[in-house]
C-alpha cells in the first residue's frame, strides 16, 4: 500500500506539473473539468444516489461549470469568489455541529448534492481563472498546488509524531492539534522561501505570506468537510481510484477550499 501510494502520487505530481506548464487554459480547464466529474460521481455516491441519478447530478456538475466559464476567463468572477467564501463560512459552522444532516431524508440528501457544487464549481472556476492569469499564471497555479502539498503533508507527519490532542474526533479521529499547527507553520515557511524567491520584499512579502497561511487554514476546512459527509456515508475513502490513496475528492478536498480563498485574496488583497 505504501508503494501504492508514493508510485501514484509521484506520477500524479508529473502529469499535473506537466499539464500546468504546458498546456494552454482551455486544454487545463478540461482535465480541471474531468477530476470535478469524477469528484461529482464520488460525492454522488456518498450521498446515496445511484445509476442514472448519480449520472445525472454529474451532468448537473459539469453544465454549471460550463455556465460558470465565463467567471473563470475573468468576466464576473468576483461573485462566484463571494459565493465560495460565504460558503466555506457555513461550512465550519456546519463541522462544528456535524450531526446536522446526518439523517438519510430527501431534505439532507438534497442540502448535500447542493454543498457538492458549492465545493467543486467555485473551487474549478478559482483554478482555471489562476492558470490564464497572465505568464505567471501556471506558477501561481502550481504554487497554490504545492502549498496545499506542503500543509497536508506538514499536518500529517507533524500529527504522526507529536500529535496528542484530537482536532475533530467526530469528523477525522486521526487529525490533531499539533498536526495543524505544523501544517501552518509548514505552510509559512514556504510561502515564505517562495515569496522571497520571487522578489516579494516588506509588506508585499508579509501578505503574501499571510495569504499562503489562510489558503491553508481554508485547506483544513475542506478536508474536514469531506470528512463529515464521509462519516455520514459510514466510508473511509470518497472512491478507490487512486491506488493507495482513496479517491479523488480524497485528494482535492484541501484544494476545493484553499482556491477560492487564495484568488480572492490574491484579487482583494
Amino acid at each position: 500500500m505504501a508503494e501504492a501510494r508514493v508510485v501514484t502520487g509521484a506520477v500524479a505530481a508529473a502529469a499535473t506539473a506537466a499539464a500546468v506548464l504546458w498546456l494552454p487554459t482551455p486544454a487545463v480547464a478540461a482535465v480541471l473539468a474531468a477530476f470535478a466529474a469524477a469528484g461529482a460521481w464520488e460525492w454522488a455516491a456518498l450521498v446515496g444516489l445511484r445509476g442514472a441519478a448519480r449520472a445525472a447530478y454529474v451532468g448537473a456538475v459539469l453544465a454549471m461549470l460550463v455556465a460558470l466559464w465565463p467567471a473563470a476567463r475573468g468576466a464576473g468572477l468576483e461573485p462566484v469568489l463571494a459565493a465560495a467564501l460565504l460558503w466555506w463560512a457555513g461550512a465550519l459552522a456546519w463541522e462544528a455541529r456535524p450531526q446536522v444532516a446526518r439523517e438519510a431524508g430527501a431534505a439532507a440528501r438534497v442540502l448535500k448534492l447542493l454543498a457538492g457544487v458549492l465545493v467543486l464549481a467555485p473551487a474549478w472556476t478559482a483554478l482555471v481563472w489562476l492558470h490564464g492569469a497572465g505568464q505567471r499564471g501556471p506558477v501561481l497555479l502550481l504554487y497554490v498546488l504545492a502549498l496545499v502539498w506542503v500543509a497536508d503533508s506538514a499536518a500529517y507527519y507533524v500529527g504522526r509524531r507529536w500529535g496528542r490532542h484530537r482536532l475533530a474526533p467526530q469528523l477525522s479521529p486521526g487529525k490533531t492539534w499539533e498536526g495543524l499547527a505544523g501544517g501552518l507553520a509548514g505552510a509559512v515557511l514556504f510561502a515564505l522561501a517562495a515569496g522571497a524567491a520571487t522578489g516579494h520584499e516588506g509588506m508585499g512579502l508579509a501578505r503574501w505570506t499571510a495569504l499562503g497561511l489562510l489558503a491553508a487554514f481554508a485547506s483544513v476546512a475542506g478536508d474536514l468537510f469531506e470528512s463529515l459527509i464521509k462519516r455520514h456515508a459510514g466510508v473511509k475513502d470518497s472512491g478507490s481510484l487512486l491506488p493507495g490513496h482513496g479517491g479523488v475528492l480524497d485528494r482535492i478536498d484541501s484544494l476545493t477550499a484553499a482556491a477560492p480563498v487564495f484568488v480572492a485574496g490574491l484579487r482583494w488583497l
